[in-house]
């Protein structure tokens, strides 16, 4: 009984070892394989997982800028894709802003056209004149092209210029003129105040261009300048623009003033304006006869004597006389002169005079505001009671004349022009509460999508790992007997099986025989009938004492 009890188990062969040569070679190829297949998809989905991102780089690129931006990226080592689908160039999105940046400090990408980056590029010697003049010119529509382009409807430009060379001879000169194709952004258009910022821009640009003969024209044919409106129509539309400008100043007025009285959202205001836009021009000219002006005079004397007759009459009286001496005493005459004879005086005066003119020109405004309308409305009065309620009421007749005198304070109120103002008292509706904004999802989060692919590769590769690869490795290496005894557990046996030996096995233990002990001797060759009696053959050949010492305590105990 204690040599039974104190057997040992038989040496059982190297585990290793022999679980790879007792399996077939089939199905060790078709281990290693699974074995392969699933480390290289463990890889995959470990790689899928860290994958960053991509997104877009840019959209809408001419094939010449993606071919450029492709060997730009490929020259900064940056990691791109391109999707089949579209044609478009994907970046990581993490990085896109930054590949933006550096892609724009190389000036990609240029489809607007280079500037006057083409004017210092090598062109080599003997250039005509010619070709430079058309560099030049090609710089000067990349550079409006550009400024143009940075307006914010505007997607890219294309600017034509048609400067015809000038001759000495003024009639013949012709004057240069402009066309501007534009690309709009999707769903945006243009201002007609826009389309004549650039219609000025470009005719600002180059000398001598009219705004009149440069062309706009958007991506979709249409004619953005130029258009057939007359000036009258033109003329209207801005006045009827500055008229509006007029009555949102006078609103904006009115409720700034009241606000702080009844509450900002409990006051509402119109204002009509009648402008007149009329150009007077008066010319008026002013005399005033009751202070005339001597402007000149002119006065003319003339004294004569006249001579009386003497001496003999004939030719000797009509000789010059001799030539005399004064005496030195002069001898005295009449009143009238020496010798008495008369004195003849004439004596002229012209004076002309000015009355006193005005001469004026006036130019009218051409602003002038006739008559101003004013309707304003304001909310009823909250009264806070003792216990907290809120109650509402109307304005009084007072209160509704206090604020029409402010009103017309605020607007410059003329009766003689004619302006009117009316306050009225009305309940407001209470405005529905806006709603917040809902928060997008989480799975709408740009980080959700990183967190899924890691998270879902570590669970992938953990299920690889204890579902694939380790039942995998676990049968690879187990012996030949504990396949079979696997094998036989899983088909559900009895619980307990009388084993040809007289042992009793229980559930998983068909391979084993028990010694006196009660402890199993383990035995090589499976659990079947024939390999069980194989191995005890084996074993009796190797061991008969042992064996015999067995039998003998089997058989004590079936005699007890």
């Amino acid at each position: 009984m204690a040599d039974a009890g104190n057997m040992n188990r038989l040496p059982a062969p190297d585990v290793g070892v022999a679980a790879i040569t007792d399996n077939p070679w089939l199905r060790q190829v078709a281990v290693m394989v699974g074995i392969a297949a699933s480390v290289a998809l463990g890889v995959a989905v470990v790689l899928w997982s860290q994958a960053p991102n991509y997104a877009p780089l840019y959209g809408n690129l001419a094939e010449k800028d993606a071919s450029q931006i492709m060997e730009a990226l490929q020259q900064t080592g940056v990691d791109y894709r391109v999707d089949e689908a579209s044609g478009m160039l994907l970046v990581p999105s993490a990085k896109l802003k930054e590949i933006r940046m550096q892609l724009a400090g190389q000036g990609l990408p240029n489809s607007v056209g280079m500037g006057f980056e083409l004017m210092q590029q090598d062109t080599g010697f003997g250039t005509s004149q010619m070709v430079e003049k058309a560099r030049y010119q090609q710089a000067m529509q990349g550079e409006l092209a550009r400024t143009i382009a940075t307006i914010g409807a505007v997607q890219s430009a294309r600017v034509h210029l048609a400067i015809p060379k000038q001759s000495v001879f003024v009639r013949k000169r012709q004057p240069p003129s402009a066309s501007v194709a534009l690309r709009l952004h999707t769903g945006r258009v243009l201002e007609d105040g826009q389309v004549e910022a650039i219609v000025h821009l470009v005719a600002s640009s180059i000398p001598e261009l009219e705004p009149s003969r440069v062309t706009i024209v958007d991506h979709k044919g249409r004619l953005l300048s130029g258009s057939q409106e007359s000036r009258e129509m033109k003329l209207s539309a801005t006045q009827f623009e500055h008229t509006r400008r007029i009555e949102d100043h006078y609103r904006d007025r009115i409720e700034s003033l009241l606000a702080p009285i009844v509450g900002r959202d409990k006051v509402r205001a119109q204002v009509t304006a009648d402008v007149d836009f009329t150009v007077t021009e008066q010319t008026q000219e002013r005399y005033n006869p009751d202070q005339p002006a001597l402007r000149s005079e002119q006065v003319n004397e003339e004294q004569s004597r006249l001579a009386g007759a003497g001496g003999v009459p004939g030719a000797l009286t009509n000789q010059p006389p001799a030539a005399g001496n004064a005496p030195e005493v002069a001898q005295g005459g009449g009143a009238d002169g020496a010798g008495g004879q008369p004195l003849n005086t004439s004596r002229q005066a012209t004076r002309n005079f000015e009355i006193d003119r005005v001469v004026s020109h006036t130019r009218m405004s051409p602003l002038s505001l006739r008559r101003l309308s004013v309707a304003v409305v304001v909310d009823d009065v909250a009264v806070a009671a003792a216990d907290g309620a809120v109650t509402v009421r109307e304005r009084t007749p007072e209160e509704i004349e206090r604020l029409t005198a402010l009103v017309r304070e605020a607007i410059g109120y003329d009766a003689r022009r004619g302006d009117s103002v009316r306050v009225m008292n009305s309940s407001f509706l209470t405005p529905e509460p806006v709603a917040d904004l809902p928060e997008a999802p989480m799975w709408e989060q740009g980080w959700f999508i990183d967190i899924v692919k890691q998270v879902g590769g570590l669970l992938l590769v953990l299920v690889l790992i204890f579902v694939v690869l380790r039942p995998t490795l676990k049968r690879l290496t187990a012996t030949h007997a504990e396949l079979v005894g696997e094998s036989g557990g899983a088909g559900g046996g009895a619980a307990r099986v009388e084993g040809p030996l007289g042992a009793e096995r229980g559930e998983g233990e068909e391979n084993m025989l028990l010694g006196s002990d009660g402890e199993p001797i383990q035995l090589p060759g499976g659990g079947r009938y024939e390999n069980i009696m194989d191995a005890a053959r084996q074993l009796v050949d190797e061991d008969p004492k042992r064996v015999a010492q067995l039998v003998k305590t089997w058989m004590g105990e079936e005699a007890a």
